[in-house]
């Protein structure tokens, strides 16, 4: 359903929005799965798939005159209400999250306060054609977020399982948690004057958990 929306949702809505004159488009797209130079896509990955088209629909609409089309690339999104966030509190606390054993994935995540800030602010100054990533400072490992969260929690301490194991449970969760991307805000900084509230998970997750959630 996640990859309809990307793919059949977005060609509505954009020729809606071209159709009654709408002047600017940005969509939020998935930093881990978009295109890029020198990163391979597994044929397969339909939600890979999925993104491309997304940004390609968008880009293309901006190049061809039709819109102000700009693409914000998001991070793993966290943050207070946020699904995710309130899901792996649960687990954490139960103890259901091991971490990995040598894990040296590097993802980048992203407060749910920083992605208004910048969905607002290309809202204003996005050129048309532009693409930006939208993270924290840190990419991290999903133990090391793990570990953290147990930490500023107070929760049980997690246990550790090999590398093998996720590959072989759940080989896409796997995938995911096991990639390294070289990304950076530093475009979104320079050009759209935009720069994160919480430059660290930690500092997110911290700010989080005094306030009580």
């Amino acid at each position: 359903e996640t990859n309809r929306l990307r793919v059949d949702g977005t060609r509505h809505l954009l020729a809606a929005a071209i159709a009654v004159g709408a002047s600017r488009f940005i969509v939020g797209s998935f930093a881990p799965l978009s295109p890029r130079d020198g990163v391979n896509v597994e044929p397969r990955d339909e939600a890979a798939a999925a993104v491309r088209s997304m940004e390609c629909q968008v880009i293309g609409a901006a190049r061809q005159g039709l819109i102000e089309g700009s693409v914000l690339r998001y991070g793993m999104i966290y943050g207070p209400g946020t699904s995710s966030s309130v899901s792996m509190l649960a687990m954490v606390r139960k103890r259901r999250l091991p971490v990995i054993r040598g894990d040296a994935g590097k993802l980048s995540l992203v407060h749910i306060d920083d992605v208004v800030s910048a969905t607002m602010r290309a809202l204003e100054v996005a050129p048309a054609g532009s693409t930006y990533d939208i993270l924290d400072d840190c990419a991290v490992s999903i133990s090391d977020l793990i570990m953290t969260v147990a930490e500023l929690t107070r929760a049980p301490t997690p246990f550790t399982v090999p590398s093998w194991l996720p590959r072989l449970v759940a080989p896409y969760a796997a995938s995911m948690t096991s990639k390294r991307l070289v990304l950076s805000n530093q475009p979104a900084r320079a050009e759209l004057g935009w720069h994160p509230k919480y430059s660290t998970m930690r500092e997110g997750f911290a700010d989080m958990f005094r306030e009580g959630v």
